[in-house]
């Protein structure tokens, strides 16, 4: 039988609520002097959950993983109960998958590798990343069939990672706003089982999908498993929204206090659908992400 993780971030779930409601709900957190710190900084918010990055986001080439980090975070995800599958490691925001221009797209392939690598190096299942921009160079197309070549070129050097595509608000001209073309990409992906998607609850809002509704989440996942498909959903982004409906920008706010409302959340954490993933929180204040988990965890009664 399968060992019940700690529960010190989970006693006001208490053990039955832990193994009966499934949600696993954390936050990006700070990897600030070594990744060994993240599993750390989840835990002090009570976060059962966690996303990170693995090396600097805002630089290309970053100094390798030591063992030693590498050990102490395996360590202290099994000392805090958190296990891969409720993990969510995002790359760099500078990598393009789908750069129209050779230079920089050779450059973001390898920069996912490493990446990719890293996660490998940390036992870790899976990489979330935004999918690329055409720039207005190539056709959204030609960029969707770049976005797919490079996952599978980074799929075939390494093992155990799943490529978790996030779908983006459509700002500029970043791809993955509708599911049609994420769909577009993993029909391309040779490797089934190693693709996914991750839900942004604000970039859904902005890029056309209405989740604030009993009929409008409703409609909007029951076109998201017929395009897509829930066995594809390796993680959600729990965010609310500065920016309305289908106004294509991206900007995230603190749970309450956007457009988006709390009934959202409360759809998402009362549904089964969406159990045993990493829900994640990237709203804007880090200063109540401890009260921010600990609601969304009461929606669920």
């Amino acid at each position: 039988m399968e060992r019940v993780p700690k529960l010190r971030n989970r006693e006001r779930l208490g053990v039955r609520g832990l193994l009966l409601q499934m949600k696993y709900i954390g936050a990006h957190v700070s990897a600030a002097g070594g990744v060994e710190n993240a599993p750390l900084n989840a835990h002090k918010i009570g976060a059962t959950a966690f996303a990170l990055f693995t090396k600097n986001q805002k630089q290309w080439i970053a100094p390798p993983l030591s063992e030693k980090s590498i050990e102490l975070f395996k360590q202290r995800c099994e000392e805090y109960g958190f296990k891969a599958a409720h993990i969510l490691p995002h790359d760099s925001y500078l990598i393009n998958l789908g750069s129209p221009e050779a230079e920089p797209l050779a450059k973001s392939r390898a920069a996912f590798l490493d990446e990719m690598q890293r996660c490998e190096q940390l036992g870790l299942d899976r990489l979330n990343f935004h999918p690329g921009s055409h720039l207005n160079r190539i056709s959204p197309d030609e960029c969707l069939a770049r976005i797919a070549e490079s996952i599978n070129m980074t799929l075939d050097k390494t093992t155990g990672v799943a490529a978790v595509i996030e779908n983006t608000a459509g700002q500029g001209t970043n791809m993955g706003h509708t599911f049609e073309q994420i769909a577009q990409i993993i029909e391309k992906v040779e490797d089934k089982s190693r693709v996914g998607i991750c839900i942004d609850t604000a970039h859904s809002l902005a890029a056309g999908y209405e989740l604030r509704t009993p009929e409008g989440f409703a409609e909007t996942f029951s076109k998201f498993d017929e395009i897509i498909g829930f066995r594809y959903l390796k993680g959600m982004h729990i965010n609310d929204s500065k920016k309305d409906l289908s106004t294509r920008v991206d900007r995230h706010d603190s749970l309450g206090k956007g457009l988006m409302g709390m009934d959202t959340f409360r759809f998402i954490l009362q549904d089964a659908r969406f159990d045993n993933i990493p829900l994640i929180l990237e709203t804007p204040d880090e200063t109540i992400w401890a009260e921010e988990i600990a609601l969304l965890f009461s929606l669920m009664k």
